[in-house]
């Protein structure tokens, strides 16, 4: 793991210490952390994934509208957050690492540190129910 920001940091100590499940990625939107609550979403712990590119996990959960088409990893609430710097909430179909496919919805938020620093972004994440 490379060195890490202190709000990142923060951050990530932070998610580990809540019951929400929250993904973080970093400035190049690649995986850096997913907490334990997330893990159930996931379908696979996070010390058996580690950290993962982007391209990696935008397909690794093989994201799909409510028809089943794939989603382009810019239209991720996580990718929108990041790229856009502003918030961004949607609903849609994953495919758990564990392959069972989940419902959910997701908040995605920029992470900006002191002076305006663009440190990644940070989803809150949870399966729908519909």
């Amino acid at each position: 793991m490379s060195q890490k920001e202190i709000e990142v940091i923060i951050t990530r100590r932070l998610a580990s210490s809540l019951a929400m499940p929250i993904f973080i990625v970093d400035v190049d939107g690649n995986l850096i952390f997913y907490n334990e609550p997330a893990e159930v979403i996931l379908g696979r712990r996070f010390d058996e994934t580690g950290e993962l590119a982007a391209h990696e996990w935008t397909h690794a959960f093989t994201p799909t509208n409510a028809d089943g088409e794939p989603l382009k990893p810019e239209e991720l609430p996580l990718m929108v957050a990041l790229s856009e710097r502003r918030p961004h909430h949607s609903d849609f179909w994953i495919h758990g690492l564990d392959n069972v496919p989940r419902h959910i919805e997701v908040t995605a938020f920029p992470l900006i540190g002191q002076g305006e620093r663009n440190l990644g972004a940070v989803a809150i994440l949870w399966e729908a129910h519909s």
